[in-house]
């Protein structure tokens, strides 16, 4: 029987189950989701998190959602240009970001796609969400917020949901 997988890429500095995605897996489980959280821990290689979170989505033998936060939010990408995915959901994810030209997906994924991003964010320059929504078609929300997004987690849970509805529909 085929099951629905949400799989959660962190950030540099986070853990695998920290606040956000905590919330964010309750919501997907809340939905008849299947969640799993990678841990990166001491991995500081943005290209060593791509390899594990490929090999996860292979293992698993079917296209699941990927979820990803800052540099998490690259993992998320890079691995969806290498296997197939159902959809992302990004926050803040450290695209395009000036001197990593070598840490971009290539090709770009095109799969359905939500980017949720700060304009206050002081880690991640948003410009690269922006550019990534205009080159992939991709839903950009841009909030009044920081790197962590954690005033609008609430507003993030809404959209996830609503965002696994879509992609469970097809759409």
């Amino acid at each position: 029987m085929s099951r629905d997988h949400v799989c959660f890429s962190h950030g540099q500095e986070s853990g695998p189950w920290g606040t956000k995605i905590r919330r964010l897996a309750e919501t997907a489980r809340a939905a008849g989701w299947e969640a799993e959280s990678l841990d990166y821990q001491g991995m500081a290689d943005p290209l060593a998190r791509v390899d594990k979170c490929a090999a996860w989505c292979e293992q698993l033998g079917e296209p699941a959602v990927l979820y990803g936060s800052s540099m998490g939010g690259y993992v998320a990408a890079a691995t969806a240009a290498r296997v197939p995915v159902r959809g992302m959901f990004l926050l803040a994810p450290a695209l395009f970001m000036p001197g990593y030209d070598e840490y971009m997906p290539d090709p770009l994924p095109h799969c359905p796609t939500m980017i949720v991003h700060g304009w206050r964010d002081d880690v991640v320059p948003y410009a690269g969400s922006l550019k990534f929504g205009e080159l992939t078609g991709a839903g950009v929300l841009m909030v009044d917020g920081d790197h962590r997004l954690t005033a609008h987690l609430e507003q993030i849970e809404r959209l996830f949901a609503d965002f696994l509805v879509r992609v469970r529909a097809g759409s």
